[in-house]
Formats: structure tokens, sequence, C-alpha cells
């Protein structure tokens, strides 16, 4: 029988330290959407691969990691809220395949920034169904990131990216998995959550990814097995970061990830942001920012009390 983990012992604050860690966190995840888009149609061409492969790699191999990481730990995986995750999984599936798919399709940045929108969507979501109240200055925030969102899409023009849509899904099923993410709060040590979130994950995605598969080159064999590395160490990062930091000082550094992802996209695509990418990614990022501060604000004064 394994033995119990040890408990738990918060670490001292620190905001360098953290913030550093959700920087590097942020590095890494541009560096998966930068994956999927070199296994997508408009690099690999040909000989792309389909996203739901790509999605089984990064469940797939994130659970080779992170599983035996929490039974070598102790983690029993018995009793828990498995009614949680699932509908956790589910959500986070929808998100990666959709955010993989329009990463394929569209420039790095704009797919990365119309992900941002997700915490709007998340908003939305606990206003219908966890029956919060959202104030003014949300609702404001809400609607700034739509009108980002609008820039990216383009609506009526010659230039409209109908890849934007599935990106937007993408954040609203990302959006989704935050409400669960909140239930599940406080419930399971982080570890042990992130163990089943990848191993449900690669049991759902393992059917779709059969039906499409496309045998891989060596190459790609390695970048999907990177990929599912690189996501698990950024997930592991983040949440050293925000252990370590305060949320008010942690959560502006996430978006840092539109930085790396428009850098990666320069420098290896050759794909430069526009005025109108700048301005749609400038305003989702401005919304959710003032969405992060409120609920900040929210949370201090629930302290106080």
């Amino acid at each position: 029988m394994p033995s119990s983990p040890p408990a738990f012992v918060p670490p001292k604050p620190d905001n360098i330290k953290g913030a550093l860690y959700v920087v590097m966190c942020c590095m890494l995840l541009a560096g998966t959407t930068l994956i999927a888009r070199s296994l997508g149609p408009q690099i690999a061409g040909d000989e792309a691969l389909h996203p739901l492969q790509i999605s089984w790699a990064r469940f797939f191999f994130g659970a080779s990691v992170v599983v035996p990481l929490a039974l070598m730990r102790g983690h029993s995986f018995r009793h828990s809220a498995y009614g949680l995750h699932a509908g956790r999984v589910a959500m986070g599936y929808g998100g990666v395949v959709g955010l993989f798919t329009a990463a394929g399709l569209m420039p790095l940045t704009d797919a990365t920034a119309i992900s941002f929108f997700s915490p709007l969507f998340a908003m939305v979501f606990a206003v219908v169904f966890l029956k919060e109240l959202v104030g003014v200055w949300r609702w404001g925030a809400a609607a700034i990131a739509f009108m980002g969102a609008l820039v990216l899409t383009r609506p009526g023009m010659d230039t409209f990216q109908p890849a934007a849509l599935i990106a937007l899904a993408a954040a609203a099923f990302m959006g989704a998995e935050l409400i669960f993410i909140k239930m599940l709060s406080g419930r399971e040590p982080p570890l042990k959550i992130l163990a089943i979130n990848n191993g449900m994950g690669a049991l759902i995605a393992t059917v779709p990814a059969v039906l499409f598969w496309r045998e891989p080159t060596a190459e790609q064999w390695g970048m999907m097995i990177l990929l599912g590395v690189m996501m698990i160490s950024a997930q592991t990062l983040f949440l050293k970061g925000i252990a370590l930091a305060e949320a008010n000082v942690a959560a502006p550094f996430f978006y840092t990830t539109l930085i790396f992802a428009t850098v990666y996209g320069w420098l290896l695509f050759g794909e430069t942001p526009g005025t109108v990418t700048a301005l749609g990614a400038g305003l989702i990022v401005l919304g959710a920012l003032i969405l992060t501060w409120r609920e900040n604000l929210a949370r201090n004064r629930q302290k106080g009390n």
C-alpha cells in the first residue's frame, strides 16, 4: 500500500521568483502552440498531422510524465471528484483541439491573443451556472475584449479569418474549463489534479486520434513528445508561480505568452504582426487585465471580512 504523501507546507511568498516561474510557463505555453502550428497544414503542407492527433500527443505524453510522478509521490486516485474531473477534461480537450486547429491555420499571435478571451467566457459561465454577481467594471472588460476579438476576426472584410472563429470556440471551451477548475480548487493536491487531468485526457483523445491517424515521421514524433513534456512543465511552473507570488502580481505576467508567440512567429515563420493584430490583441489583453484587477479587488475584500 503506498504511503500517504507528506503534508503540504505552503512556500514563503516571493513575488519576484513567482513572476519568473509564470514567465517561464508562458514561454513554454507559446512553444506548444508553435509546435502545433509547425505540424499543421500551413507549415507542414501535405505532411500535416490532424489536430486530433496533435491533441492526443499533448495529453498522452503529458500523462506519461505526470502520472508516474504522482504515483511515486504516494498519491492515491481513489475517492476523487471524478465527475468534476471529467467535466474539466472534456472542456479542456475541446479547448486544446480548437486552439491547435486555429494555430495551424492562422498567425500564431492571432490564435494566442484570441485564447486570452477564455477568462471572459469563464465570467459569463459563472454568472449563468454559478449565479455569481458581476458588476459594471467586469461587463465593461468583457465588452473591450469582445471588440478585440471582432478586430482579429475581421468580420465583413476581405481578410476575414474563419480560423478565428475556431480560436474563439476554443476560448469558450477553456473558459468552461476554468469553471471546473474553480470547483476543484482546494479539494485535491495540484499534482494529483494534473495526473487525473492528463490521464483522463489521454483516454478521451485516443479514439478520435486513431480515426484520423497518420503515421508521423521521426521528426514529428519528436515534436509530439516535446509538446506533451512542455505542456506538463508549463503547468508545473504555473502552479509554482501562483503558489509563490500574490495573485495580483502573478496574473498579469501570464499575458507574456503573447509576446513569446509573437517572437516565435516572427523568427520561425516570418509573421510580422500588423496594426490590426496589435489593436485586436491589445484590446483583448486590456479587457482580461481589467477583469483580473477587479477579481483581485473582490478577493481582497473577502479576505478583509
